[in-house]
C-alpha cells in the first residue's frame, strides 16, 4: 500500500472502526447489568410501578403485577424491604426442581438486583430471574437497533474519510503534476489557481508554487530571449571583424596599417557589448548581505564618472534624503549611472540633466530628467528591455543600460518608470522601499 490516499483512508477508517467497536464491547462488559435493567421492558418501569401499587391497593394488588409480568416476560421477581423481609409472596419457584419437572427442561437463572428509593423515603429491594433463553431473545432484538446505528455511523464516518481523504490526496496530485510539469519547462500559469483559492495550508503552498513556477517560467523565458538577443548582437561584430581581416589579407601593407584601427574598435566593441552582457545576467545572481548606504553620497560619485565623459554638461542634484538605505551599492551605482549616462545622450549641451531626490512615508524616490527629443509613444512600452534601441538613436549603445537598470532596481524590490516629461524631454523615476 504505497498511495497516500489509501494509507490516509484505511487510517481513519480502521481507527474509526476499532474506536467504535470497542466502545460498544466495552458498554457491555462494564454495564452489562445496568443495561438490561435500564433496557429490558419488563424492568424498565417496574419498580416504580410496583411501589405505587402496594402503597396505593395493597400487597395483593402488587403480587399480580409481578404475576401478570412473569406470564408475559417469564420474569420472576421478589421485593425486600429494608428490613430484609419479604413484602409478598414474589414470584419464584418454591424448589428450582419441581419448576425444571414442570418444563420439562433444565433453565439456568439470570440473577440482577436493583435498589429502588420511594418518593417517601422507603428503600426497596428488587431481585429478578431471568432465563437465559429469554435473555438471548431479548439481546438480539434490543441489539438490533444499536447495531443499525453503528453500521449508519459507519457509513457516514467512511462517507467523510473518503471526502477527506480526497481533500488532502487530490491537492498533492496536482502539486505532483506541476511540479512534473515544470520539470519539463511545459508549465502553465493558471495550472494551480483554483488550488490556490483554497484557505489552508494546502492553498498557501498551492499559491506559492504558483509564484515560483510563473517566476521560473519568467526567468526562463527572459534567458532563452537573452540568448536570441546575444546570438543576434554578436553576429553584426563577428561579421564586421570578419570582414575586416579578409580584406586585411588582401590589402598591400599600406591599407594594412590603415585596417588596424578598424579592427581595434571592433573589438572594443565586441569586448563593451561581452561586459554589458555579463553584467546584466550577473543581476540574476544572489548579490549576497545587503548594506547600508546613503543615497546623496551614491549620486555624488555617479556624478563626477559622469562628467569624466560629459565634462561640459551640468548635472543638477536637488533634494536631499538623511536617512540609510539597504541595499547593494555596486548594483544601485550601476543603474543609476546607466540612467544619468542615458540622459546625457540625449540632452543638449545647454540644457542641465536634473536629477531630484524626494521621500513619502516608506518610499524613496529618485527621478532623472534630461530636456532631449523625448520617445515616441508606442515605444515607451519597449523600453527596458534587452537589445531594445528606438529606430530613431543614432548614438552609439547595445540596448542593455536601461535594462540593466530595471533588473538592479527591481532586486531591490522598487520598480523603473520611463516616461516623456510634460514639459519635455525624457524622465526616468525609480522608486525604492526606505
Amino acid at each position: 500500500m504505497r498511495s497516500l490516499f489509501w494509507r490516509i483512508f484505511a487510517s481513519f477508517w480502521l481507527a474509526i472502526a476499532l474506536v467504535a467497536g470497542l466502545s460498544l464491547l466495552f458498554s457491555h462488559a462494564l454495564n452489562q447489568d445496568a443495561w438490561i435493567i435500564a433496557r429490558h421492558p419488563a424492568l424498565k418501569e417496574l419498580p416504580s410501578r410496583w411501589v405505587e401499587t402496594y402503597q396505593r391497593w395493597g400487597p395483593e394488588a402488587a403480587q399480580q403485577l409481578l404475576e401478570h409480568s412473569k406470564r408475559e416476560y417469564r420474569l420472576n421477581t421478589q421485593v425486600l424491604g429494608e428490613d430484609g423481609e419479604p413484602l409478598i409472596r414474589g414470584t419464584f419457584p418454591p424448589r428450582a426442581a419441581a419448576f425444571e419437572a414442570r418444563h420439562g427442561e433444565r433453565l439456568p437463572w439470570r440473577r440482577l438486583t436493583e435498589e429502588y428509593s420511594a418518593p417517601d423515603g422507603n428503600s426497596y429491594l428488587f431481585i429478578y430471574r431471568i432465563p437465559y433463553p429469554e435473555l438471548a431473545a431479548w439481546h438480539r432484538s434490543s441489539l438490533l437497533w444499536p447495531l443499525t446505528a453503528l453500521g449508519i455511523a459507519l457509513v457516514v464516518l467512511t462517507v467523510l474519510s473518503l471526502l477527506l481523504t480526497l481533500s488532502i490526496t487530490r491537492p498533492l496530485d496536482r502539486l505532483r503534476r506541476a511540479v512534473h510539469d515544470l520539470g519539463r519547462t511545459a508549465y502553465q500559469q493558471n495550472s494551480l489557481e483554483r488550488l490556490a483559492g483554497r484557505r489552508d495550508e494546502l492553498g498557501v503552498l498551492a499559491g506559492d508554487f504558483n509564484r515560483m513556477g510563473q517566476r521560473l517560467q519568467d526567468l526562463i523565458g527572459s534567458q532563452r530571449q537573452l540568448l536570441r538577443d546575444v546570438s543576434h548582437e554578436l553576429r553584426s561584430p563577428l561579421a564586421r571583424l570578419r570582414v575586416a581581416l579578409a580584406l586585411a589579407e588582401r590589402a598591400t601593407p599600406e591599407e594594412r596599417e590603415a585596417l588596424w584601427p578598424r579592427l581595434a574598435r571592433e573589438c572594443d566593441r565586441l569586448e563593451a557589448l561581452i561586459a554589458e552582457i555579463l553584467a546584466l545576467a550577473r543581476l540574476d545572481a544572489e548579490p549576497g548581505v545587503r548594506q547600508p548606504l546613503i543615497l546623496r553620497e551614491l549620486l555624488e560619485r555617479v556624478r563626477e564618472d559622469a562628467q569624466l565623459v560629459a565634462p561640459g554638461q551640468e548635472i543638477q542634484i536637488t533634494g536631499s534624503n538623511p536617512q540609510e538605505l539597504l541595499g547593494w551599492p555596486d548594483m544601485l551605482s550601476r543603474a543609476l549611472d546607466n540612467l544619468l549616462r542615458n540622459a546625457l545622450r540625449f540632452s543638449p549641451p545647454d540644457q542641465p540633466v536634473e536629477i531630484h531626490i524626494s521621500s513619502e512615508q516608506d518610499c524613496l524616490f529618485i527621478q532623472v530628467r534630461d530636456h532631449g527629443p523625448g520617445v515616441p509613444a508606442e515605444q515607451l512600452g519597449r523600453l527596458g528591455e534587452p537589445f531594445f534601441r528606438a529606430p530613431q538613436q543614432s548614438t552609439p549603445g547595445h540596448g542593455l543600460g536601461l535594462a540593466i537598470a530595471r533588473r538592479a532596481i527591481e532586486r531591490h524590490g522598487g520598480r523603473l518608470i520611463l516616461d516623456n516629461h510634460p514639459d519635455g524631454g525624457f524622465v526616468a523615476r525609480v522608486e525604492l522601499p526606505m
